[in-house]
């Protein structure tokens, strides 16, 4: 049967398990836009505001469900739009398939409106190359089906990533009787095994450990590997800690759970994964927040700890540390594999790891007390980690969250627990601004009946405020909870502790050079968008109350709280160190203490013995 080529990419998607199509239509994807208006067979088509947030709710489905969603974009600034988008996915390991226009075949290189083609003919491929795993320029129509099994391929095996094919608008209309290709005969999706040998010097290792610890980064979730790491974690008693991406994958209220690693996560965290013989990492790249910027003795240190590390990307593995084991293999499959040679042991571990589990939960006890000087900042401007402590006593386990960046991302990365895998949702590696509220509206429509949260500051809000326009359009029932401090409050503190001033991250009237604080009304923008109530919280009591309107509420609901701007109450507490080099009329506390953490970072290969192991200067609060 002859179709045109848009409506080939539409029956494949449907074949591919894509669910709905996010974008904004323009002349460059007409054809595409109105071959996903046919029917049950065709997925839906879901208008944004702006195509960076379309790539993040075909991201955020990927997240949630392990199957791609898409987006579509016209051509040039429309396409432009979404690389942002395309590199928070490509940064966090998530597919996300985009589509975009381009100039027709016949008029490439004439200076058609809105194409870019300086460089190449067209350029936006070759803009794709760095943030997808592949990208198309589809020229022909009989590639169709070749170029779209291609890229769910790319997408969907190894480490996954986005994909992109850009699609001349004459092509897109061409006619072709080229039929979609099943992905069973064109993929390789199982999961990789381990060597087998690796898996018997692993499972020796952590058997003989006094002190194991094992650190979930976002490859167990990818891997559907949570409920493995469960066993094998309550198998060893050995304790759990978590990257950015790896929240969720272990029930934070399980008592072998010590929270995350790194700069904006948690004194036993830290501890556990410093002091530990024996380090199993899961899917996880030791990004410089989550090791401390690789400072020996903060959150690792290899050696004289030991690493078995597993990861599907080969690429990652001994890049950060040097390692004992090394698994090129999924987290799942690993896991399986490790239980299964372990049920061999007859090493009782609970009385051998009894001292380690002791002392690691009296440093728990020792930072619940330390954060509770923050949870006590609950008069308003509240501290975040007071308005999260209420809103978690508030909102059922199966809620999902999904978190903007700056000072919100890391308090709930450190003070919301979580409780089952899928439910936080943040730009771990790349930290995009303009994630959380995309996400957000993408899992209410993923997870229909399950309350969803986007907890955001306000200058999240502000970069991404258009979409509130798509959560009343479609009517889903979200609450978006703005965290108002005024500011880019976590560039402030940074730069007030490195170079005892700050620039452009206050909100001020008359900008940079005022004084007088500029406080957005979110409420009011709420009001104006449609949704269905918006309101200011000003005690937590009313947080609570409004939270549990908003839960029963048939449409979108906006809560804004006002923050305290006081870095040592307002987000969360330094636990680690970040490299950041000062100037060199800095603090000549703050400039010792960088000279050691730079003599101290162990990536480099360096021999870091000798550097003194001293407790760093929590300047990022």
């Amino acid at each position: 049967m002859t179709r045109t080529v848009a409506e080939v990419i539409a029956e494949a998607m449907h074949a591919y398990d894509v669910p709905w199509v996010a974008g904004i239509p323009g002349h460059g994807n007409w054809a595409l836009t109105h071959a996903l208006s046919g029917g049950a067979e065709r997925p839906a088509f879901v208008q944004t505001m702006n195509e960076q947030s379309a790539v993040h709710m075909a991201d955020a489905h990927f997240r949630l469900t392990g199957q791609p969603a898409a987006a579509a974009a016209s051509i040039g600034p429309g396409a432009t739009n979404t690389v942002t988008g395309l590199a928070t996915a490509y940064a966090d390991s998530s597919a996300a398939l985009l589509v975009t226009g381009s100039a027709a075949t016949h008029v490439r290189g004439q200076a058609v409106m809105q194409a870019l083609e300086r460089k190449q003919v067209p350029d936006f491929p070759r803009l794709c190359e760095p943030v997808t795993k592949a990208a198309f320029d589809l020229m022909h129509p009989d590639l169709t089906a070749s170029f779209l099994h291609r890229a769910f391929n790319a997408m969907l095996s190894g480490r996954p990533g986005p994909a992109a094919l850009d699609v001349p608008l004459d092509v897109q209309v061409a006619e072709t009787d080229v039929r979609v290709q099943p992905l069973s005969g064109r993929s390789a999706r199982p999961g990789a095994r381990p060597h087998h040998a690796d898996v018997i010097r692993a499972a020796a290792l952590l058997s003989q450990a006094e002190r194991p610890c094992i650190v979930a980064g976002g490859g167990v979730l990818t891997a559907r590997a949570a409920p493995a790491l469960r066993r094998l974690a309550e198998r060893l008693q050995a304790p759990v800690v978590f990257t950015w991406n790896g929240k969720g994958a272990f029930p934070e209220d399980h008592p072998l759970c010590l929270g995350p690693t790194g700069v904006s996560g948690s004194v036993p965290g830290n501890s556990a994964a410093s002091g530990a013989d024996v380090v199993l990492a899961l899917g996880c790249r030791f990004t410089d927040w989550t090791s401390s910027s690789y400072r020996r003795g903060v959150t690792f240190a290899f050696p004289p700890s030991r690493l078995i590390h597993v990861d599907i990307d080969p690429d990652v593995i001994g890049r950060a540390y040097p390692v004992e084991v090394a698994m090129t293999a999924d987290a799942d499959a690993a896991l399986v594999d490790l239980l299964d040679e372990l049920g061999q042991a007859n090493r009782d571990t609970n009385t051998a790891r009894a001292d380690w589990l002791d002392r690691l939960a009296r440093e728990t006890r020792a930072w619940s007390d330390v954060l509770a000087r923050r949870r006590a900042a609950r008069a308003a401007p509240f501290g975040m980690l007071a308005v999260l402590e209420r809103l978690r006593a508030v909102l059922p386990r199966e809620t999902i969250v999904t978190v903007g960046s700056g000072h919100c991302q890391g308090a709930v990365r450190q003070g919301f627990p979580v409780y089952e895998p899928y439910t936080h949702l943040t730009s771990g590696g790349y930290s995009t601004m303009g994630f959380a509220i995309p996400a957000a509206i993408a899992a209410a429509l993923t997870e229909p009946g399950r309350p969803v949260v986007a907890v955001v500051g306000d200058g999240d809000m502000l970069m991404s405020s258009p979409e509130l326009a798509t959560a009343a359009m479609l009517g889903v029932p979200v609450l978006f909870l703005v965290l108002n401090n005024a500011g880019f409050m976590s560039i402030r503190d940074g730069q007030n502790a490195l170079f005892g001033r700050n620039v452009g991250a206050a909100f001020t009237r008359g900008g940079g050079g005022g004084n007088a604080a500029w406080i957005a009304d979110f409420a009011a923008l709420g009001r104006a968008y449609g949704l269905a109530r918006t309101t200011r919280a000003d005690s937590l009591d009313d947080l609570a109350d409004e939270v549990r309107r908003a839960l029963l509420a048939d449409g979108p609901t906006l809560v804004e709280v006002p923050i305290a701007q006081d870095p040592s109450i307002a987000g969360a507490e330094p636990a680690g160190w970040w490299d950041f080099p000062p100037r060199p009329d800095a603090d000549p506390a703050i400039a010792r203490d960088w000279r050691l953490g730079r003599a101290a970072q162990q990536h480099l290969g360096y021999d870091t013995d000798a550097v003194p192991l001293e407790p760093p200067i929590g300047i990022y609060g």
